[in-house]
């Protein structure tokens, strides 16, 4: 007789069999990538003020001139106007998710062959002290020069690219398969709560003077990394083996069908110590490529909101930058629950690819409605947390918890050490489309408007419908054999 389609655990079932090192690896994952969001939202919501000082006439200390002769003249402003300085801003966008897109496949490979918890540490305090510099150091001693700030924001993207791939595999390490659509659907809130925690830091401390803002967020997350350091455990290894990952429940159970099968060769290898796949080997995984491809697409729209909807919200409505600030967030709060949701969706379903399809086709109407929404901040805010739901929940999703299963699928069942690698494939294959995108967006918003933008963003969410299309069809065939074969048990 056919065997019997699996159905998803409960997950209330999957729940209880976590113990309390896991909450503490689930909230130390969790809140060093908030601070590292928080740190990264600020120079979104300083766009303004930022522009306002690169285009006015600094007062230079008589030091800095003889230092760095880099200002020959009284009239002594970074840009001539705030066009230029947008323009900038782009590009030093583009810039940073450039270098993070490069440091993400460099920094998943090295992330599976060394400790992941002094790659994610370096990552943190490494950054926060750059964004130190560039933020804050920088305006107090009225250092404004375009090749300083473009070296240190590679420098920052950099070192920002360390820390997803290692987070996202000692959440792969810890929780297996079981919920884990729900479990990483939960903790991927953590991009849109340090976006929601940056833009109050920002906007509280903003009155003072942007620099403030780089100085507080950055001194946080410098402090993060250091109780990062010390209290995390990076696998359950570390405390036992009565802790180890379902991930080899599942593969025992898998081997233990093959076995019973008449006609087939019992010969099992001998247990081999994790050893880190390639980067070529991860690039050809099933799913990772269309995945990676999809991810371009969709992290393009959702970084755009990201990067410039403080601004947007401030020079379209003409509101003052604080409130553009607090506004933006609604944007994240619509990604925490998508994510969340749409996790859970999936596990009950077990199945991913037809969520984030349902997803991703509804999130282009969502584009379409809030391109037209009028000069009411409520309003706004609800069309902006609806956009944030089926944008930002998909995006949560395949950082995440999709990234999890293809660096656990059974073609890597020699291989443990693949889950930094390949998440950093599929997340620094979606930085390049963003990053490419930051600059496009500054670009055409300046030649053709903002409603233009927004056509330009629903293009990009139907080509994330069409790379996940093929998976799309698989799943759902998968699904159809699945009820044929209980209707025929029934």
């Amino acid at each position: 007789p056919p065997a019997a389609p699996v159905m998803p655990p409960s997950c209330c079932g999957c729940l209880s069999q976590y113990t309390h090192h896991h909450l503490v690896v689930f909230l130390l994952t969790f809140f060093s990538y908030v601070l590292l969001h928080a740190s990264r939202k600020t120079f979104s919501n300083v766009k303004v003020s930022i522009s306002a000082q690169w285009t006015e006439v600094p007062k230079i200390c008589f030091v800095c001139l003889l230092l760095l002769h880099i200002y020959s003249s009284i009239d002594n402003r970074l840009f001539a106007d705030e066009k230029q300085a947008t323009l900038f801003l782009g590009a030093l966008d583009s810039i940073f998710l450039f270098s993070y897109a490069v440091g993400l496949y460099l920094s998943g490979v090295i992330g599976d062959r060394f400790n992941l918890r002094y790659v994610l540490c370096v990552g943190l305090c490494g950054s926060a002290a750059v964004e130190f510099v560039f933020g804050t150091l920088t305006e107090w001693l009225q250092l404004y020069n375009v090749y300083l700030y473009c070296v240190l924001w590679v420098l920052n993207g950099l070192l920002q690219s360390a820390v997803w791939p290692c987070v996202v595999a000692v959440m792969g390490n810890w929780f297996g398969k079981t919920g884990r659509g729900f479990v990483f659907g939960l903790w991927s809130a953590c991009a849109s709560v340090g976006n929601i925690l940056g833009a109050f830091l920002a906007s509280s401390v903003l009155k003072y003077g942007y620099e403030y803002a780089f100085l507080v967020t950055s001194v946080v997350q410098f402090a993060g990394g250091v109780v990062v350091f010390f209290g995390l455990l990076t696998s359950p290894k570390e405390v036992g083996e009565e802790f180890e990952a379902e991930e080899e429940e599942d593969d025992e159970v898998e081997s233990c069908e093959r076995r019973e099968q008449p006609g087939q060769q019992q010969d099992e290898p001998e247990a081999q110590s994790p050893r880190a796949i390639s980067f070529c080997q991860a690039f050809c995984l099933p799913g990772v490529l269309p995945y990676s491809l999809a991810y371009a697409c969709l992290k393009l729209v959702n970084y755009s909101f990201f990067f410039w909807l403080p601004f947007y919200l401030s020079n379209n409505y003409k509101w003052k930058e604080a409130e553009a600030d607090r506004l933006s967030v609604w944007y994240d709060v619509g990604g925490i629950i998508g994510g969340t949701v749409q996790g859970l969706v999936s596990d009950f379903m077990g199945k991913r690819a037809p969520v984030l399809a349902f997803s991703l086709v509804l999130a282009m109407g969502a584009l379409v409605g809030y391109s037209r929404s009028p000069d009411d901040q409520v309003i706004n805010a609800v069309l902006l947390a609806t956009t944030g739901f089926f944008i930002g929940g998909p995006s949560n999703m395949i950082s995440s918890a999709i990234s999890a299963d293809l660096g656990r699928q059974e073609a890597l069942r020699g291989s443990q050490e693949a889950l930094a690698t390949v998440t950093g494939i599929v997340d620094g294959t979606g930085s390049i489309g963003a990053a490419g995108g930051q600059y496009l967006v500054s670009l055409i918003e300046s030649k053709l408007g903002w409603m233009s933008v927004f056509y330009f963003f629903i293009v990009m969410t139907g080509g994330s419908v069409a790379f996940i299309s093929p998976l799309l069809f698989k799943e759902l065939r998968a699904m159809w054999r699945e009820r044929r074969a209980l209707r025929r048990q029934l």
